[in-house]
C-alpha cells in the first residue's frame, strides 16, 4: 500500500476512536498494534504514554512525539430534568462545540450518544437564545435516551466524572482535504506510523536510534513531561497553526521557531529549514505565541534536551479542523529527511 494511502486510512481509524485527555487506552492500543505489526518493540510510561523504539546505526537517541489525546469534556452534574452539565477537557471555545454530536462514556463501560446544546437552544422559545454567553455553565448534553429526571440518568449508570467525547465528523474530500475534529494531533500520529512503515519496507536503519513518544495528556499541558532519559534531541510532530499574519498552509509543513514556551533550539530548527530546502519540501516557518507542545512539556519536566517543533498546517485548530494530504506528506518527508531515511 502506498504510504500516504496508509497514512490517511490509519488516520480515519484512530480519529474515530474516542480519546479525550486521560481516556486514551483504546486508541493507544490501536497505535501499539500498528507499531508491533511493523516489528517494533513498545512499552508504556506510568502515565500511559506509549514509547516505540526503532534501532538505529548509532546509540545516540532521537526522540519524536505526537499525541493521541484530544479535546473533550467531563460530566460535572446532572440536572433535575436529566440534562448533563459538563466541564471542558482541554482549551477550546464553547461556540465550537455547540450543536456537536457526542458520546458519554461511563466508568461501568457503557456508552450513550447525545448532543451538546446551550440551555436556551431554540430561538422560537427563548428570548436570549442568540445572546446567551457560550460558557460551560450555560451548556448541557441532551441524551438520546428515554429520560425525564436525574434519577432516570443515574439508572443509566451515568455519573459525574464520566468522559464526554466529540464526534469527529471525518471527511476525506476528492480534492485531498481532510476535515475532522481531532486532527490535532492524530494527523501527526498517522504520519509517524507512516514513517515506521517506510523504515520497515525500505530496510534502511535510521542513523540514530529513534524513540517515538505517543503522549496522552498533551491537551492539558503535561503530555511528554516524562520521556526516556537517553533522548538528546526531541522533535514534537504536532500541527502548524494558521492565522492572518502567519506563513503556514494546509498543504505545507510548518516549522515552529517559537511558541508560548519560548524559542526552539536554533541549530535543530535551522537544520530542519535547510533540509526542507534541500529536499524540495514545501514548508513555512512561523511563531505561535498561543501554542504549547510536547517538546515544551518535556523541557518543563526537566529534561536536558534540544527540541524542535513541526507539523502539517491545520486550519481552525481546536475547532472543526482541516488539513490536506499534501501537508501531511510534507511533514512525513521532513521527518524522514531528519532521520536520514531520504
Amino acid at each position: 500500500m502506498e504510504t500516504m494511502t496508509y497514512v490517511t486510512n490509519i488516520l480515519e481509524k484512530i480519529v474515530n476512536i474516542p480519546s479525550p485527555s486521560g481516556y486514551t487506552r483504546q486508541v493507544q492500543k490501536a497505535v501499539e498494534e500498528e507499531a508491533a505489526g511493523f516489528g517494533y518493540t513498545t512499552c508504556y510510561n506510568k502515565k500511559g504514554g506509549l514509547i516505540i523504539e526503532v534501532p538505529g546505526e548509532e546509540k545516540e537517541v532521537l526522540g519524536l512525539s505526537a499525541h493521541v489525546d484530544t479535546l473533550g469534556a467531563m460530566v460535572r452534574s446532572i440536572t433535575s430534568k436529566g440534562m448533563l452539565i459538563m466541564v471542558p477537557v482541554g482549551g477550546f471555545m464553547m461556540e465550537s462545540i455547540e450543536g456537536m454530536y457526542c458520546k458519554v462514556h461511563t466508568r461501568t463501560g457503557k456508552t450513550y450518544t447525545g448532543t451538546i446544546l446551550t440551555k436556551e437552544p431554540s430561538v422560537h422559545t427563548y428570548d436570549d437564545a442568540r445572546t446567551l454567553e457560550r460558557k460551560p455553565k450555560n451548556m448541557e448534553v441532551r441524551l438520546d435516551e428515554m429520560i425525564d429526571s436525574e434519577e432516570d440518568v443515574r439508572r443509566l449508570e451515568i455519573a459525574p466524572g464520566d468522559y464526554i467525547s466529540f464526534d469527529p465528523m471525518y471527511v476525506h474530500t476528492d480534492s485531498g482535504y481532510i476535515k475532522s475534529r481531532h486532527l490535532d494531533d492524530k494527523a501527526s500520529v498517522a504520519v509517524l506510523l507512516g514513517v515506521l512503515k517506510d523504515i520497515r519496507e525500505s530496510g534502511i536503519k535510521p542513523k540514530k536510534t529513534l524513540k517515538i513518544v505517543i503522549s496522552n495528556y498533551e491537551e492539558v499541558g503535561f503530555g511528554a513531561s516524562w520521556i526516556p532519559e537517553d533522548i538528546e534531541e526531541f522533535i514534537a510532530v504536532d500541527m502548524g497553526a494558521l492565522g492572518d499574519d502567519l506563513s503556514g498552509d494546509e498543504r505545507k509543513v510548518s516549522i515552529c521557531a517559537l511558541d508560548s514556551a519560548g524559542p526552539y533550539d536554533y541549530e535543530m530548527t535551522s537544520r530542519l529549514i535547510a533540509l526542507a530546502k534541500e529536499k524540495n519540501i514545501d514548508f513555512a516557518v512561523d511563531v505561535f505565541p498561543h501554542y504549547g507542545s510536547d517538546a515544551g512539556a518535556a523541557i518543563r519536566g526537566g529534561h536536558n534536551i534540544r527540541a524542535a517543533l513541526i507539523g502539517q498546517g491545520v486550519h481552525a485548530s481546536h475547532g472543526t479542523e482541516r488539513t490536506h494530504v499534501k501537508g501531511m506528506e510534507q511533514t512525513l518527508k521532513l521527518v524522514e529527511a531528519y532521520i536520514e531515511l531520504i
